[in-house]
């Protein structure tokens, strides 16, 4: 990595949004190869593994036997038989773990890899991907409104000139980009469905998997749900609110927010919650919390 001074957080959105920066991010990352790999993968995840060409990235899920989501993580494919699987640092021994769970008599390995992770994002991000070195994948981020790629490798390192940002600017980049994060949007009890990511995540042509009923019956009835991901806008606020706080409308508690950031894009501190579907969008609500009181609305995602 380079050794350039880090950009706060504001100046960081700014390049990220302009021009291009860089942050380190925690991602786990763990090698599945084995003669069964592709078989064994394509029974186990929502995405279509088998069709996943030699050097191409896609989102998926490992589900709960029963629909709920387990891990949200982003598989790779080296080779015919090798792939790599990187997810929110963290949950890769849940991820691990949940594999293993189904693995009987097949001809797989699940490898945890010590690979350095680097999100650059900008419309610069392409050509600074390009110059990067000690690079195995670079992959899209796929966050709506935001131009990035995710390099991960033993030892990533990236040109002088590229700024790095500080954790925070990112932050505010996904929650604008309305991406749901492993532990905040996306734990055991969310649907798939709630989190607006199964149409970049689930193959609904590829045959069964395991936890693929309640995705596939959400599906058969037009995708609703009893609450979906939203995005929160606190006008004018500098210090957002608490992840945690209480989204109120009409007085009334619908939801909790998820993630919160300051949005130098939109002025204003913003973060994510799962609203009920009852609740129309954009719509005025309030955000309570043990220090304070703000007026907000609630707007479809990205929010910018």
């Amino acid at each position: 990595m380079s050794s350039t001074a880090t950009l706060d957080d504001l100046s960081g959105q700014l390049a990220m949004r302009t021009e291009v920066g860089a942050v380190a991010v925690e991602r786990d990352v763990v090698r599945a190869s084995g003669a069964d790999a592709t078989t064994f993968l394509q029974g186990q995840v929502s995405q279509d593994v088998a069709g996943l060409a030699v050097g191409a990235s896609a989102w998926s899920f490992v589900l709960q036997p029963q629909g709920k989501v387990d891990t949200w993580f982003r598989i790779s494919r080296l080779a015919d038989d090798q792939y790599l699987l990187d997810v929110d640092g963290g949950f890769g021994p849940q991820l691990v773990a949940r594999l293993e769970r189904f693995k009987l008599r097949v001809d797989l390995q699940l490898e945890p890899l010590a690979w350095q992770a680097v999100s650059v994002r900008g419309p610069g991000s392409t050509a600074a991907a390009q110059a990067a070195s000690g690079v195995e994948v670079a992959a899209d981020p796929e966050w709506p409104g935001v131009d990035g790629v995710d390099l991960l490798g033993p030892a990533v390192s990236i040109a002088d000139e590229v700024p790095w940002c500080a954790p925070e600017s990112l932050e505010a980049l996904r929650i604008e980009a309305g991406v749901p994060a492993m532990g905040s949007e996306l734990t055991e009890d969310t649907i798939p469905e709630a989190s607006g990511v199964v149409a970049r995540s689930v193959s609904f042509s590829k045959g069964c998997f395991t936890g693929q009923e309640l995705v596939a019956r959400i599906d058969s009835r037009g995708g609703n749900v009893p609450s979906r991901l939203c995005g929160v806008v606190v006008p004018g606020l500098v210090v957002p609110p608490p992840a945690g706080a209480h989204v109120l409308v009409d007085d009334e508690q619908v939801a909790r927010l998820t993630s919160t950031a300051r949005s130098r894009a939109l002025d204003s501190a913003i973060g994510l919650a799962y609203v009920p579907r009852k609740v129309e969008l954009p719509g005025a609500t309030s955000v309570d919390w043990d220090d304070g009181f703000a007026a907000a609305r609630l707007i479809e995602l990205p929010l910018a």
